[in-house]
Parts: structure tokens; sequence; C-alpha cells
């Protein structure tokens, strides 16, 4: 589900977003201030390792998938730069992009890789079935060339469909950033338009598509039994592991997002106080609880492939050990004492190859 960047106008009337959370609902900013963090530092790290990994010209010019994960990486860093900039201002109450132009702005560079992350799961979903259902064609649809094709396409599509954001939002002086007067109808029908195609069908279409492929994958395991065969190759199961946790944790956000103007609001006019005892509000504000709690879930596909990958992938279980190895290699070539203990003990070792330390280390691992 894409990120909703608004609260109902009535809240903000004379009041700040954290003020009244902070007296109503204070464990939504709590979840916030606490969680968030943590798929951050597990993304700002595990992401660009991704990325590194994936779309190494070893790997990328013989595995479309792989691009297609690389590229997925990328976005999915974008995206949790520009939620730093979205968590400063609903979090923690700093001013970061509730002004002019840049409320049109953010709201367009936000969206775009929202929805640019269900068409790049879709896209390597449909592949891996073309591949596993129909690898007779494989060789044709499932190139490299074809992937970065694709992946221009969505790209486009994705920024188009993000440009709208410009026409829909607007900075008020008085409220801030807000949709725009003109554009009210027109981004009700709009949002349910994009939202119900982007975080609902596509997930929808890549479960179905998962499961012709594990359909499939037991069809020819069994053959493959019967004859004295190997099963199915690796890479299969992190595409499929990706897939499902990208179907998992969005559908249950859709939801919550879909029911969110059926859920009533109570008075605003009273007192901040009596909101938190109104039970018409102390509904609508466990709805906000649950919501956020939700969409923190949803938040962790943008951070955790890189444990799916290293769980499920044996080649990339080796990159990440030679990328630390690496790592720790230049590290101790910078230590003081290199010349006593590294250099001497590497030398010892490969002395008659004549290879130094860093090209043991650097050693090709195949994919």
């Amino acid at each position: 589900m894409a990120t909703v960047t608004e609260e109902p106008v009535s809240l903000f009337e004379n009041r700040s977003y954290i003020e009244i959370l902070l007296v109503t609902a204070p464990q939504v900013v709590t979840i916030d201030r606490v969680v968030t963090p943590f798929w951050y530092i597990i993304g700002f790290i595990g992401n660009p390792i991704s990325a590194k990994i994936w779309l190494s010209r070893t790997v990328c010019n013989s595995n479309s998938s792989a691009l297609y994960f690389g590229i997925l990486a990328i976005v999915e860093t974008l995206y949790l730069i520009l939620h730093v900039i979205y968590e400063l201002q609903m979090a923690w109450g700093y001013n970061t992009y509730n002004k002019r132009v840049s409320c049109e702005l953010f709201n367009f560079f936000f969206i775009t890789p929202q929805y640019m992350v269900p068409m790049l799961v879709l896209a390597f979903t449909t592949e891996r079935y073309i591949a596993v259902c129909h690898p007779f064609v494989s060789e044709k649809y499932c190139t490299v060339t074809r992937a970065k094709i694709v992946i221009c396409c969505m790209s486009i599509a994705s920024i188009a469909l993000g440009l709208v954001q410009v026409y829909i939002w607007a900075f008020d002086d008085v409220i801030g950033c807000v949709f725009r007067p003109s554009a009210i109808g027109f981004h009700t029908s709009w949002t349910w338009v994009t939202e119900m195609l982007l975080f609902l069908v596509i997930p929808v279409a890549c479960l179905v598509i998962n499961v012709l492929v594990i359909r499939e994958i037991k069809r020819i395991q069994i053959q493959s039994a019967a004859h004295g065969q190997g099963g199915n190759p690796a890479s299969t199961t992190t595409l499929l592991c990706v897939s499902f946790y990208f179907i998992l944790t969005l559908l249950p956000a859709t939801i919550f997002y879909a029911i969110q103007t059926s859920v009533p609001q109570g008075n605003p006019y009273l007192s901040l106080e009596k909101w938190a005892s109104d039970p018409t509000w102390k509904s609508y504000f466990l709805y906000l609880t649950m919501r956020k709690a939700v969409e923190e879930i949803c938040l962790s596909n943008y951070a955790s492939y890189f444990i799916i990958y290293y769980i499920t992938g044996t080649y990339f279980r080796k990159a990440c050990k030679q990328m630390f190895m690496r790592f720790v290699s230049k590290i101790m070539m910078r230590s003081p004492n290199r010349a006593k203990h590294t250099d001497y003990s590497m030398s010892t070792k490969n002395g008659k190859e004549g290879k130094s330390a860093e090209t043991v280390i650097l050693t090709n691992l195949e994919p």
C-alpha cells in the first residue's frame, strides 16, 4: 500500500498531528519512533549490499532476475531516504516538506518508488513463471536485454503516475500540505484506481502466478525423482520467497487503507483532552494504531529482502562473505602492524604462487 502522507483535515485544524497523537494515541508515535529506525538500519545496510552483488558485471550480464533484484534494491533505498524526510515531519514534528513547492514535489518523489516496487515484483514473478512453466520460450523472453527494456518502461510508467501528485497536492498557508481543493473529487477516484491496481490487483496476480509455479515445480520434482534427476534450482526459491513476502506484507496494508473512509471521526470541536475519552475518537485512534502497526510491517518490504536473499541464496551468501573478507583485508592492510603480521603471514602462505593476500580474497565466485 502506498504510504498515506495525510490525515483527515479536521485533525489539523489549529492542532498539530504530533500534538494530537501524544495526548490521544501516544502509542502511534512510539511505534513510529521505535520500530521505523529498525527498518532503516536493516535497509540502509542491506539494500546497497544487495544492489552491489546483483548488479555486478559478472551476475547481471547473464541473469535477468539479478537485474530486477538490483534495481529493486536501488528503488527501495531511494524510498527509505524519502521516508526519513516523511518520518521527520510526521513522527518528530520537524517541518521538512510542508512548504510551498516542496509539498507537491515531495509527494511526487515519495509515491513514485512505491508504484515501481509492485511492478518490479510482478515482472520477475512473471519471468520465473515463464522459465519454469514454459522453458522452451524462456530464452526468448527471459533475457537481460528484455529485462532492461521492461525496467525502463516501468520507470516511465511510475514517473507518469507519480506526476499526478503534483496536481493533487497543494500548500495551504494555514493548514499546510493538503489536497488541492479543485482536485478533491479527482483525488478520490485516482487514489482508488491506483491503489487497487498496484497494491491489490498486482499482489493477487503475483499470488496466482506463484501458485502456478509451485504446482509446476512439484510436477517436475515428481518426474525428476522418477528418473533419478535433481530438483528445482535455488534461484526459484529466492524469487518465490521475495514474491510471497511482498504479497503477505502488502495486502493487509491495502485492506486497512480501503476501510479508512468507513471509520468515523468524532466531534472535531471538542477539547483535545476530551478526544481521548470520546468513544468515537477512541475507536478512530484505535484504528490509527492498528494501521500504523500494519504500515510498519509493510515498510519492512523496503528493507528485508537482503535477509531473504542471504537465507535462500547460496551464491548471495558467498558473495556477502567475499565482500566481508575484502573489507577485513583492507582494514588489516591499513593496520600499523601490517608489515609485521599480515604481509608476512600471507606471503608465507602464497609465496610459491606469487599471489598477494588481496588476490586470494578476491577469487571469483561462480554464480
